[in-house]
Formats: C-alpha cells, structure tokens, sequence
C-alpha cells in the first residue's frame, strides 16, 4: 500500500494498557497522532478522548473504522474481539496494530493472514518486547557467542492468586474463556515469553506439548502448565507456568544454557541480568522508556511512512498462538 505521511490512528478499545504502555507513545512519536477512540461504553471513549486530546470518540467500531480521518486502527480489546476488527479494518484498507496475542487462538490468527495477504493491507502485533532495551541487551549477550553451544532453554513463572481470582461471580475478564480465550492468565502472559525466546534464539518452535491442570478450583480455565518444546535449530527447552502458587514461590526467570555460561533474565519484572561464565558472575541493569511500546510504535509508524521494516508483523506473531495452543491440547488443524 502506499506510504502514510501522517498516520493518523483510531483506538479500538481504550483500556488500562492505552494509558501509560501504548497509548501516550502514539502521541509522541513523528508523523503519528491519535483521531478517535472507540469504547462500546459511549461515556467511557468520551472520558477517555477528554482526557487525551482526542477529538473524536465512538461507540461502534465500524464506524470509528469509517471515519476518514483515521488511516490506521490500534485494537487494544481482549484477544476474542481481535479477529474481528483486524478484518475489518483491513477490509477498509487501513493498517491494522494490535494487542498480544494476535488471536484468541490460531485458527483465527490464519484468517488475519488471509487478509493481510489478499488486501496487501499490514498487519502489526503489539509483542513491543522485543524492541525493548532490556531484552535487546539480552540478545547481544546470546548473538555474542560468550554462551558457547546452547543447551537447553527454561522459563519458569509462578504468582499468587490475584484479590479478584477469587471472586467467582465477578472474574477479572482473562479468566473468562468467551473474552479472553481458553488459557486464562497462561494465554495472557505466555505470547510475551514464547515469542521473545523465539526472537532472541533466532529460531522457530516447531514442537510443542504439555500438561494443563486446575489445581486450585478457582475458575475455569487451566492455573498450572507444564510444557516441552523443540526449536527448527534442535534446541530444547521446557517451561512451567502457575498462576496459583504461594508467596515464596513467585518466580519470573528465563535461563538460557549454554556450554560455557548461562544468561537469565525476567521477562516483566525486569530484574537485572545475569550472565554467569568462567569469566564470573556479571549483571546488567538495562532501563526502558516510559512508555514500553514506544520503540515499536516508531517502527509501526516509519514502516507505514515507508522509511523502515516492522518484524513484528502478523506472520511472525502466529507461531505464539500455535505453540500456545499446542500447549494447551486444543490445536484441531
């Protein structure tokens, strides 16, 4: 499609991940502002317009999707709506950038490609890790070769059960499979590790399996998995993830093993990096900006402006949702 001299983007959903991740960054990058907002809660995309400087608020998607002041649409709803609206815009001929996962399943990620494809139209997702400083730094420490050969990969994440988790009549909507998706908190957070690992290893996961429970009877959907994978390099690597855990087990930890050192790092508490050789014992603390999808949002921007290439596009964001899915034994292709 052609280049965008201004991009001029409509919300489609204006929940707590616009107000500080996302959605200032919009502003503050050039050659990119925000015309309208879409809330289904007319009062809500109202406040929310107020309070951001945006002039124009709906309470229809397709009509936000309409507006021809907007030539590109951010969805920021939760992942069972996203299908939905990124074929719309697309169908409209504006680009489309959107929250992790891509999809509420992978089925419904290969529909986005089929219309990426047959419209030409781009499609971004929101997998902003990747272009963060902590994590860029964690690459430069594995594409360095200090690791030597690697080994084996393992991610190991285990919290608490948040105040609301135990509100059975009245659960937060991650944990409501219609809204967010079979997985729960697992299909919530596990896109962000899946999809970082591929990128820092440089290599695809192609085998996936693993053992999903309720231990805790808290709500429906799966509290604990367990999980093994291959990637196209032959590397290995296994994962666990408890949402149910107590207090003096919390853990956010991925450990990359190599024959001559291990680098670990965390994935959303940004604790410093630990990189362990002969040489010793050495950590990073490496800062990121205030808003943490800014470095994406430019490139989502300058690729619109046809001055630069966006990865993280809709074709490298599948794998999550397959591996998820695999994880999860509901994979049916």
């Amino acid at each position: 499609m052609k280049p965008l001299e201004t991009v001029r983007w409509g919300f489609i959903g204006c929940g707590e991940v616009t107000e500080k991740k996302s959605g200032p960054a919009f502003s503050l990058v050039e050659g990119s502002e925000v015309v309208a907002v879409m809330s289904r809660n007319k009062d809500k995309a109202r406040s929310y317009a107020e309070r951001h400087g945006i002039s124009r608020y709906y309470a229809d998607a397709q009509q936000l999707v309409s507006d021809p002041h907007v030539n590109a649409v951010y969805i920021a709803t939760p992942p069972s709506s996203h299908a939905t609206f990124a074929l719309m815009a697309m169908h409209a001929g504006k680009p489309v950038y959107v929250e992790k996962p891509m999809a509420a399943n992978y089925e419904d990620c290969l529909r986005i490609n089929r219309i990426a494809q047959s419209t030409g139209v781009p499609c971004f997702v929101a997998y902003y890790r990747r272009h963060l400083p902590y994590f860029q730094r964690v690459k430069e420490i594995v594409d360095s070769g200090v690791l030597g050969k690697l080994l084996t990969v393992q991610i190991q994440f285990s919290v608490p059960p948040r105040e609301l988790d135990y509100n059975s009549q009245n659960l937060p909507w991650r944990l409501q499979p219609d809204i967010a998706g079979r997985g729960g908190y697992f299909y919530d957070l596990a896109p962000h590790q899946i999809d970082l690992m591929q990128h820092i290893l440089g290599s695809n996961i192609i085998e996936a399996e693993g053992f999903c429970s309720n231990m805790a009877g808290l709500y429906r959907v799966e509290d604990t998995i367990n999980a093994c994978f291959r990637f196209d390099s032959g590397l290995t690597g296994s994962a666990s993830w408890c949402f149910v855990a107590h207090e003096s087990a919390r853990t956010d930890r991925i450990s990359i093993v190599g024959q001559n050192g291990t680098v670990a790092f965390s994935v959303f508490d940004y604790k410093p990096i630990t990189l362990d050789t002969q040489a010793g014992h050495e950590e990073f603390s490496v800062p990121n900006p205030p808003h943490v999808q800014e470095p994406l949002i430019r490139l989502v921007v300058q690729h619109l402006q046809g001055r630069a290439t966006c990865d993280c596009d809709n074709l490298s964001a599948t794998t999550a949702n397959w591996v998820m899915d695999k994880i999860l034994g509901v994979f049916r292709l």
